[in-house]
């Protein structure tokens, strides 16, 4: 899936920029993007950039914007602060 490799490779440059203790924040706007993907997405990152993350906070769209049950790519804002070590 080449957005997966996108994404990969956008937080991982990211996280080579950032210093120890740096706070990473990511988004997704993508509805075909599940959470837990996108969570592994940037833990692989950061094992690419030889570094290590600690998920801090997780983000997802405002309640204006719900979901319907029958279709949950309707959860497509997702995101993650992330502590880099």
């Amino acid at each position: 899936m080449g957005a997966c490799r996108g994404y990969k490779d956008i937080n991982m440059l990211a996280i080579q920029l950032l210093n120890p203790g740096g706070v990473l924040l990511t988004f997704s706007c993508s509805g075909l993007m599940t959470t837990d993907l996108f969570q592994k997405i940037i833990a692989d990152a950061a094992i690419d950039a030889g570094r290590d993350v600690q998920f801090i906070e997780q983000f997802r769209q405002a309640a204006d914007h719900p979901v319907i049950a029958t279709y949950p790519e309707g959860l497509y804002l997702k995101g993650f602060a992330c502590r880099v070590m």
